[in-house]
């Protein structure tokens, strides 16, 4: 149920305005507690397939049961071959066989290649998200605000000439939207707004903007949303709908981030791409000769069909990882395997996203990706040097010839090896990335 708010009340992080132009003073700092609990938020989490199973629990399960076994056949063969030495041995056996390396291996290689990420300005959500990324078979792109920058020298106006009351009405409509091509029209426009406060203002994601200001009522947006038959499918634009009537449109040449092409071609060796952009067909021509040519597009497609295609993808038994622009890719970022927000501006993004990007590394994404990959086989290569410690351990524990002091010593020695392992290796990939 929306509350009204008044002029003077305090608003707080992770409300949404449903209606109206807004004004707001920041008067306090966002903590970084207040940005862990709106991620964790339950509600992102509903009706989503994202749970996996963590590598160290798939082993463990396992792991217990056969040590505890072990130990109760050692116990029962000793006891009547030799009672003295049974209970050492079990002891032994029981010390020896310490999981202690297997539960610290993830947990030590995943943070620390976390903290590698930050470093880097990705931002990833948890540890969960990188071993998810290593699972991605599918990437798909949006594509205004993520493969393409926010150039504004690539904007050009065609119609009816706006005055400089027109310019600025449309100036104070888009200042309240986050739509990539909105702050892009919003810094090509010089003209200084001056207008008093909307009377009304409303986005529809996806779709445009629709606002009133006294007498006059203004629509921006696309083709179908304007309600005009003048589509031109060659070129990405933002119609002006002013007083019931159509001025012109800002025309869009899109600007594509640093080395795209390369980018495209490195993670086609590997992976599925798709382009799934709200955005009609202007640019298909330029992409598909950017892009390889396994790349599959899809133009308008508004959130809600972004959301159902990639769920119908994960049906197929898919694991989608997905690149958007925060905001309007909300729902398609929550039911990706992974979604990860690709942001000019850090404090512009989504609650419902795995991890932030920041754009100026847009290039670094199979790097990142091949990072993820190379820490969980780190993690593997580590439970197989744990496990091989046990062999040997339980060998000697077994045949009587280890004391349960000698294993007690041993036991944390192979835990913190398997750290130094872990760190050192994660330290070194990232260094040869």
């Amino acid at each position: 149920v929306p509350v009204v708010k008044k002029s003077g009340d305090k608003l707080f992080a992770g409300g949404k305005q449903t209606a109206g132009a807004i004004e707001m003073d920041v008067i306090t700092t966002m903590e970084q507690s207040y940005l862990t609990q709106l991620w964790s938020n339950t509600v992102f989490n509903e009706n989503q397939e994202k749970n996996i199973k963590n590598i160290t629990d798939s082993i463990s399960k396992y792991f217990t049961s056969v040590i505890l076994g072990i130990a109760l056949i050692a116990g029962i063969y000793w006891y009547f071959i030799n009672p003295a030495i049974a209970f050492n041995i079990v002891t032994a056996v029981l010390i020896i066989a310490c999981p202690c390396a297997l539960a610290l291996s993830a947990p030590f290689a995943f943070g620390n290649m976390l903290r590698i990420f930050g470093y880097r300005k990705f931002y990833l959500k948890n540890a969960e998200t990188m071993e998810h990324m290593a699972k991605i078979d599918t990437i798909i792109f949006d594509k205004t605000g993520t493969i393409t920058s926010n150039d504004i020298s690539k904007i050009s106006y065609e119609g009816t000439p706006l005055s400089s009351f027109e310019l600025q009405l449309v100036k104070k409509i888009i200042r309240a939207s986050k739509h990539p091509l909105s702050r892009s029209l919003y810094d090509f426009i010089e003209q200084p707004c001056l207008l008093d406060n909307l009377d009304s203002f409303d986005e529809i994601l996806g779709s445009g903007i629709q606002a009133k200001y006294k007498e006059n009522t203004i629509k921006l947006g696309s083709a179908s949303f304007i309600g005009t038959n003048q589509i031109n499918v060659n070129e990405t634009v933002i119609y002006v709908y002013l007083n019931n009537k159509l001025k012109g449109k800002f025309v869009f040449s899109n600007s594509y981030r640093k080395d795209t092409k390369k980018v495209f071609e490195e993670l086609s060796k590997k992976y599925k791409l798709i382009i799934l952009s709200g955005d009609n067909e202007g640019e298909k021509q330029v992409l598909t000769k950017m892009l390889p040519k396994e790349t599959k597009f899809m133009f308008n497609q508004k959130p809600e069909n972004k959301l159902n295609y990639i769920k119908n993808l994960q049906q197929k038994g898919a694991h989608v990882l997905m690149f958007g622009d925060g905001l309007n890719d909300a729902g398609a970022l929550a039911q990706s395997n992974v979604g990860i927000a690709v942001s000019e501006n850090i404090n512009v993004f989504s609650p419902s996203c795995d991890g932030i990007l920041d754009a100026n590394l847009f290039n670094k994404i199979p790097k990142f990706l091949t990072l993820a990959s190379k820490t969980v086989s780190i993690i593997k290569i580590s439970f197989i040097f744990s496990l091989l410690y046990n062999i040997v351990g339980m060998y000697f524990a077994l045949t009587g010839q280890l004391t349960p002091v000698v294993a007690a010593i041993l036991m944390p020695t192979s835990s913190i090896s398997i750290v130094i392992f872990v760190t050192v290796l994660t330290n070194w990939i990232s260094k040869k990335n």
